[in-house]
C-alpha cells in the first residue's frame, strides 16, 4: 500500500476498483462482487437486470423462484440464542461455565440478540456470506449485520484488506456525533451533495443526506500521527471520511476527515459454505441465476403468445402492405389501410407450443430444486397420490444433509463470535454485584437446586443451633430431610426462574467469583428439535414404557439401560444425563419397637454434594 496516499485517496481507488473491476477465478470465469450483489438484490425484488420492458415496449413478467428457496434455506439453517451455551471441559469449572452462560444470555436479552441472529441467518441464506460487526459503545457491545450493498471490500481476501462502510447521514446526525471533528463537519455541510447509491446513482433529488465513508483496516501508523518515521508500523485503525468534487476541476476533491483513531477489529465474515478464490460465497439466489433467467424467458414467450392470441389479426394480399411490419403497427395502435376489393382474412393464431414452453420452464424449476436441495417434500408441497412415505422421508433426509453442513459451519462461526467479541467484553464488564434473573431449563434448575438446597439447609441448621446455644437452651439439629423439603418448596414457587448474585458479601463482584477462570471451555450450539409434536409423542411413549412394571424390571438391567439410553440418544427428545441427574429419594426405615437379636438395617438420607455454591440469603435463590 502506498504510504504517500491519503485515506481519502485510498477510499476512492478501492471504490473505483470495486465498482468496475473483476476477479479472475479461472480461465473462463470472471467475477464481479459488485455486479453479483446487485443482481441478487434485483432478483430478490423481482426485477430484471435488463429492464422491465422489451424492445417493443412490452412489459416483461418476473416469475420469481428464488424467494421460496431463500425462505427454505433460512428456516433450515436458523439458530436461536437459547441454543447457545458455555460448556466446561473440567469438573471444577462447571459453575464458572454455567455462570458464563447466564451472563451471555443476559447480554443477549438486553441487546435483542435473537433479532441479530435472524438478520444473520437471512443474509447468509440470500448471499451465502454475511459480514457482522461488534461495536463497543459506552458500556455496551452492539452486534449488527452489515448490508452488502453498502460495503466495499476486497473480493478475494476479506480479512487482510480494508473494509469500507458507506453511510448516509443527515446534518443533524453529523452534528450529534461528538466523536466527529465538528469544525470539519461544518466545512462538509457547506459542500454537501445529493444522496447516491454505491454505483453513483442518485436515489432522490434531496441534498439532505451526506455520503460518508467509514474505513476499517490495518494501515500505516503515520496515517494517524502524520509522522514519516511511522510509515513502517501498521496498526488497526478507523477513519471517517467524506469528500466533494471541486467545481470545474475534474478528478480533484476536497477531503474532510471527521474522525481517525486506533481500534480493535470489529468485523468478521461468515459463510454457509466457504468458496475458494472469492470473499463472498454462493447463496441460494446466486445458485438460481441461470434457472431464474430461463424461467423468466419462457414465461415471457408464453405471455407474448397469449397476448397475440387475444388480438384479432387479419391478413391481406394488398401489395401496399408488402414490407411493412403489421404486428408492430398493431402494437403501436396504427390503423391498417388496404386497397379496395383486396382479400382480408383472419390470421390463424392457434399455437400448440405453449405447452412445450411450460414444460421447458418446468425443467428449469426442477433443476433449481436439485441445485439448492429444496425438493417438494421439504417445501411442504403435497406429494402425488401413491408416493411412498419412505421415499419422501429419504428425500427429506438427503436434502437436510446439506443444511446440516451449513449449520455446522454456522456453529463454528458463532463460536468464534463468542470468543472474539462477546466473552472478552463480558469479562471486562464483570466488576459488578448486580443480581441476574434468568429463565432456566428444568435440567439446569435441577442441577442448581441440588447444589443450593443442601448448602442452604446446612446454613439454616447452623443458624438455628447458634441461636439456641446463645439463648441457653439445649441445642438439637433439625431434621435435614424436612428442612430440605421446606427449602425445595420455597424454590418451587419461583417456577423456572432463578435469581443469582455473586455472593452474600456485598462487595464481592462477578469478577471476583470468576477470578482465575480463563474461559478455557467450549462454546456449544445445541441442536433444536424441528418437530415439537414428534418430540412430545416420543416423550409420551417413553413415559408409557417406563410405567410398565415388566419393562421397569428389564430397564434396571445393564442391557436394558444401554438400550433405553440408545433410544433417548437417537430420538434427541431427552438426554440420558437429564435422567441421571434427577435425585433419587430413599425411604427411611423406622427402627423396630422391640429389641431383636436379628441384625437391624439402618436407614439414611442422601445428601447432595456441595460444589462450592453459597446461599443468597433468606429469599430462595442462588449465589455463586
Amino acid at each position: 500500500m502506498d504510504t504517500q496516499n491519503t485515506v481519502a485517496e485510498l477510499i476512492r481507488k478501492q471504490e473505483s476498483d470495486y465498482l468496475s473491476g473483476t476477479t479472475t477465478i479461472g480461465k473462463y470465469v470472471e467475477f464481479s462482487q459488485y455486479e453479483n450483489i446487485e443482481q441478487i438484490d434485483a432478483y430478490l425484488n423481482s426485477k430484471h437486470v435488463s429492464g422491465d420492458f422489451d424492445s417493443q415496449g412490452r412489459e416483461k413478467p418476473f416469475f420469481n423462484i428464488v424467494t421460496a428457496v431463500v425462505n427454505i434455506w433460512y428456516r433450515a439453517t436458523t439458530i436461536a440464542s437459547t441454543m447457545i451455551r458455555i460448556k466446561s471441559n473440567k469438573f471444577k469449572k462447571y459453575i464458572p461455565a454455567f455462570i458464563a452462560t447466564l451472563l451471555i444470555h443476559d447480554w443477549m436479552r438486553k441487546n435483542n440478540f435473537d433479532d441479530f441472529l435472524n438478520k444473520w441467518d437471512l443474509t447468509e441464506a440470500r448471499y451465502g456470506s454475511a459480514v457482522v460487526e461488534f461495536v463497543e459503545h459506552d458500556v455496551d457491545l452492539i452486534p449488527s449485520v452489515l448490508p452488502w450493498n453498502r460495503l466495499i471490500t476486497d473480493t478475494v481476501d476479506f480479512e487482510n484488506n480494508p473494509k469500507i462502510k458507506i453511510l448516509w447521514l443527515t446534518p443533524a446526525q453529523l452534528r450529534k456525533n461528538k466523536l466527529y471533528d465538528q469544525d470539519k463537519v461544518k466545512e462538509l455541510l457547506e459542500a454537501r451533495s445529493a444522496r447516491e447509491t454505491t454505483g453513483r446513482q442518485k436515489k432522490d433529488s434531496k441534498s439532505e443526506y451526506i455520503k460518508v465513508y467509514e474505513l476499517h483496516g490495518e494501515l500505516e501508523l503515520s496515517q494517524l500521527t502524520d509522522k514519516e518515521s511511522d510509515n513502517e508500523e501498521f496498526v488497526q485503525q478507523m477513519h471517517v471520511v467524506s469528500f466533494v468534487s471541486k467545481r470545474g476541476k475534474r478528478g480533484e476533491y476536497d477531503d474532510f476527515t471527521l474522525y481517525k483513531g486506533k481500534e480493535k477489529n470489529p468485523h468478521m465474515i461468515t459463510h454457509l459454505i466457504e468458496e475458494d478464490g472469492r470473499a463472498q460465497s454462493v447463496g441460494a439466489v446466486e445458485h438460481l441465476f441461470e434457472a431464474q433467467w430461463m424461467v423468466n424467458h419462457s414465461t415471457k414467450q408464453i405471455k407474448d403468445r397469449l397476448d397475440l392470441a387475444s388480438k384479432l389479426i387479419y391478413q391481406t394480399a394488398d401489395p401496399n402492405l408488402v414490407g411493412q411490419n403489421v404486428l408492430t403497427a398493431m402494437e403501436n395502435g396504427d390503423i391498417i389501410v388496404h386497397a379496395a376489393n383486396a382479400p382480408l382474412t383472419e390470421l390463424n393464431k392457434e399455437n400448440a407450443d405453449i405447452t412445450a414452453l411450460q414444460n421447458f420452464a418446468l425443467q428449469w424449476q426442477v433443476l433449481a430444486k436439485e441445485i439448492t436441495s429444496t425438493p417438494d417434500a421439504i417445501s411442504g408441497n403435497t406429494q402425488p397420490s401413491g408416493t411412498p412415505f419412505r421415499s419422501v422421508a429419504v428425500e427429506n433426509q438427503e436434502a437436510h444433509s446439506l443444511f446440516e453442513v451449513m449449520k455446522r459451519n454456522k456453529k463454528r462461526d458463532l463460536e468464534e463470535m463468542m470468543r472474539r467479541f462477546v466473552i472478552p467484553f463480558i469479562k471486562k464488564q464483570m466488576d459488578t454485584t448486580d443480581e441476574i434473573a434468568s429463565i432456566l431449563r428444568s435440567q439446569d434448575i435441577s442441577t442448581l437446586d441440588q447444589i443450593y438446597v443442601p448448602d442452604e439447609a446446612r446454613k439454616r441448621d447452623n443458624q438455628q443451633l447458634k441461636k439456641t446455644i446463645l439463648s441457653g437452651e439445649l441445642a438439637q439439629n433439625l431434621d435435614p430431610n424436612q428442612l430440605q423439603a421446606q427449602i425445595q418448596g420455597e424454590m418451587a414457587t419461583l417456577g423456572n426462574q432463578r435469581f443469582i448474585k455473586p455472593s452474600e458479601i456485598a462487595s464481592k463482584t462477578w469478577k471476583d467469583v470468576l477470578d482465575g477462570f480463563e474461559w478455557e471451555c467450549d462454546v456449544e450450539i445445541e441442536n433444536k428439535a424441528s418437530d415439537d409434536q414428534l418430540v412430545a409423542q416420543t416423550l409420551v411413549d417413553i413415559l408409557k414404557i417406563s410405567a410398565d412394571p415388566n419393562v421397569q424390571m428389564f430397564l434396571n438391567t445393564p442391557k436394558g439401560k444401554m438400550i433405553f439410553n440408545k433410544i433417548l440418544d437417537k430420538t434427541n427428545a431427552l438426554s440420558p444425563l437429564e435422567l441421571a441427574q434427577m435425585p433419587v429419594t430413599q425411604s427411611v426405615q423406622a427402627p423396630p419397637a422391640q429389641a431383636s437379636p436379628q441384625p437391624q438395617s439402618v436407614g439414611g438420607s442422601t445428601v447432595a454434594n456441595n460444589s462450592g455454591a453459597s446461599p443468597s440469603g433468606n429469599n430462595p435463590g442462588l449465589s455463586a
